[in-house]
């Protein structure tokens, strides 16, 4: 009688302790991720800026981190918009801010790999006056019609726009000097047409505009067109990438299209103003290395047209000289003069 006591208490502790891991497991799932180390210069707001206007694919993307980033800090996060000049104001706002690691950038490729190239003084110096902290995401940009543009095809497109001397043949891009700028000379060459780019203050505007009918075509992010790709009030008829987005399955690439020399893709991080104490530096990219691994974050940046990539600031910085050295070479053929 003992003997079959001691056996079903001995049985009933061996599967306690086997499901003393799954529970605990569950336990911290549920609980908040443990802050990383002591709150940032003790716990005042974090201000992430962003270079370009509320509603657009840059301070979307801001928005989701920042609200994940608070979580994890264990502090507010407050995105500060400073749109104009294509993020050149809230570089230069960076640049000129308190290293404490209170303020953050949340930037594209355009204001850190692009600006120093085609601007003789932007006004700051991404190597001399910014310090890397993570990467997030890279992502695909695209070309688009509006829905009263009668193509469903680049092809069908340019032949459109070559019977309309100069009459709606206009194509939007978020900044000028940007990269879509200089994409939108690469197509007009490959394809005689007379394709004239015309700058907005960020992708927002343009698209409204592409909605109204306003302009027949745009360049920008996949993020920036995907829902209203979807909704058919936009058409996608190519990306760039060395494959086809995932989002979009059913839209080629200009590579598969024949023009080739686009396939390196450009990147969103956080950048600190040079200075910045590698305590708070490491606890940013700490904090930004949780987040990413969170299924939901990545589940929301995917289905927007992101791809999801924790960089540290080494592969980051990496990865915008990298996409520098790309764009560089394109912009110098292209006959380009910083201005």
């Amino acid at each position: 009688m003992k003997r079959r006591y001691f056996v079903k208490r001995f049985a009933a502790s061996a599967l306690a302790a086997a499901l003393l891991p799954a529970a605990r497991a569950a336990e911290l799932a549920a609980e908040p991720a443990p802050v990383p180390g002591a709150p940032i210069a003790g716990g005042k707001p974090v201000h992430v800026l962003v270079g370009f206007p509320p509603g657009g694919g840059t301070d979307t993307v801001a928005r989701l981190l920042a609200d994940k980033l608070a979580v994890q800090l264990g502090q507010p996060v407050v995105v500060d918009n400073r749109p104009g000049a294509g993020g050149q104001i809230a570089a230069q706002l960076l640049k000129n801010a308190r290293p404490d690691g209170l303020t953050l950038f949340f930037s594209h490729d355009h204001t850190i790999s692009i600006l120093p190239l085609v601007v003789r003084q932007p006004g700051f110096d991404p190597v001399k006056d910014f310090t890397q902290v993570a990467g997030v995401a890279s992502f695909a940009n695209t070309f688009a019609v509006s829905a009263a543009t009668p193509a469903n095809s680049l092809d069908e497109y340019m032949a459109w726009a070559r019977q309309q001397d100069g009459r709606g043949s206009s194509v939007g891009i978020p900044a000028p000097a940007s990269v879509p700028e200089f994409l939108v000379k690469v197509l007009s060459q490959k394809y005689g047409a007379d394709l004239l780019p015309v700058p907005y203050r960020g992708t927002a505007p343009m698209v409204a505009d592409m909605l109204g009918n306003q302009i027949s075509a745009g360049i920008g992010s996949v993020p920036e067109f995907i829902e209203n790709h979807r909704a058919g009030k936009l058409r996608v008829l190519a990306t760039l990438g060395p494959q086809r987005q995932k989002t979009l399955p059913e839209v080629p690439t200009f590579a598969e299209l024949g023009l080739r020399g686009f396939e390196d893709l450009p990147y969103y991080g956080f950048f600190a103003p040079k200075g910045t104490p590698q305590d708070a530096l490491d606890a940013l990219s700490e904090a930004i290395r949780r987040v990413m691994a969170d299924p939901g974050v990545q589940d929301r940046l995917d289905r927007i047209g992101l791809t999801p990539e924790y960089m540290s600031a080494a592969q980051l910085t990496a990865r915008a000289r990298a996409y520098e050295g790309t764009w560089s070479r394109i912009i110098r053929e292209s006959g380009f003069q910083p201005q």
